[in-house]
């Protein structure tokens, strides 16, 4: 099982520069989320952004080699939210069928903030799935092993079955997260979002069930 800083460590996204971390990247990475946030990713180039947050384009160019490399940094930045809200849940209190619930339930209401309120950053992630960044892959990840720990501990509290292979298990459930959390499915249930979200988590966690 992944420790927390092993989960917190921070890899390379394509593109960047130099050492990870470092001050002015993240200056430049939260500069250009605020950017991106009022006029969209698709308007922006990295001279706009230069003028925006007062370095020159060489300056940013030092850390980052395209529009695309700050982009992912800001995707990554972002899906890493929500991955550390999601362990916290996967790692707290109750029974793991309580948490399972509750991660589909967290899964709908980021992706609703994410679409209503950050539609600028909604607009990156899609930019990322098209793309096939690698934050994306990243994200899909941290949610298996996520999965898969609440999983395990349900099977050791003897709360759900433990015949299928933990892999098939954990990679079933997965796929029915994708709705709550693919940023192009996402769209079309948001007016049903909580609803769906609740209905397929209680379908998953009877076929659970001992």
């Amino acid at each position: 099982m992944d420790s927390v800083t092993d989960r917190k460590r921070r890899p390379k996204q394509t593109g960047q520069r130099g050492p990870v971390e470092h001050q002015r990247r993240e200056q430049i990475i939260r500069a250009a989320e605020q950017h991106i946030h009022q006029v969209g990713y698709h308007r922006t180039s990295v001279v706009d952004l230069a003028r925006a947050i007062g370095f020159s384009t060489a300056y940013i160019y030092k850390f980052f080699d395209s529009k695309r490399a700050i982009g992912e940094a800001i995707c990554a930045m972002t899906l890493r939210g929500i991955d550390e809200a999601l362990w916290a849940i996967a790692e707290g209190p109750g029974s793991a069928e309580a948490r399972l619930g509750r991660i589909y339930k967290a899964l709908a209401e980021q992706g609703r903030a994410l679409f209503f309120n950050e539609r600028q950053l909604h607009e990156i992630t899609l930019v990322a799935v098209e793309e096939n960044w690698s934050s994306i892959d990243e994200h899909v990840e941290a949610l298996r092993q996520i999965i898969r720990r609440i999983v395990l501990d349900g099977r050791e509290a003897g709360e759900f079955e433990r015949k299928t292979p933990i892999d098939e298990v954990s990679g079933a459930i997965l796929q029915t997260m994708s709705p709550f959390s693919h940023p192009i499915l996402l769209q079309a249930k948001l007016d049903h979002l909580e609803e769906s979200a609740g209905a397929v988590a209680r379908l998953v966690l009877r076929s659970l069930a001992p």
